[in-house]
């Protein structure tokens, strides 16, 4: 797994550090997203010198470079996803169990030329993050 994350960092242009290596690992193990403090709770006793400003500061940097994908929750706090899928996509977030799920479809093609139209404007990228119940939780009635 650790030779697969060095390869997914030296093709976004990053060097496969320790740290960037393990954060890679527990987000996969993880299968959904966690925050910086989740994050570095679990590994400060890997590393002798693990700070929090470190962890935020490889989290951006991993979700700049396309590495991971931010999750922007209802709560207002920040957390970060590892996505192996390469394919133009989003996402489906359950507020419960924390999985993520992808959805293959965009859909957001009538947007973008509606932009077009309305303004003579061009849609460089876009985020599009669906927030809800899984499957799963819906039945057990969870609440997000």
């Amino acid at each position: 797994m650790e030779q697969r994350h060095a390869t997914v960092l030296k093709a976004a242009g990053m060097k496969a550090t320790p740290k960037r290596l393990a954060i890679l690992e527990l987000l996969e193990a993880e299968s959904g997203y966690a925050s910086p403090e989740e994050l570095w709770k679990t590994l400060k006793g890997r590393f002798d010198r693990l700070g929090l400003p470190t962890v935020y500061r490889n989290l951006e940097e991993l979700s700049e470079s396309g590495v991971l994908t931010k999750v922007i929750h209802p709560n207002r706090q920040l957390y970060y996803y590892f996505c192996s899928n390469p394919e133009h996509h989003h996402h489906f977030v359950c507020l419960s169990c924390r999985k993520v799920e992808d959805i293959p479809s965009c859909g957001i093609d009538a947007l973008e030329r509606e932009v077009s139209i309305r303004n003579g404007g061009k849609v460089l990228s876009h985020i599009l993050q669906l927030n809800g119940l899984c499957g799963g939780c819906a039945k057990k009635g969870e609440k997000a």
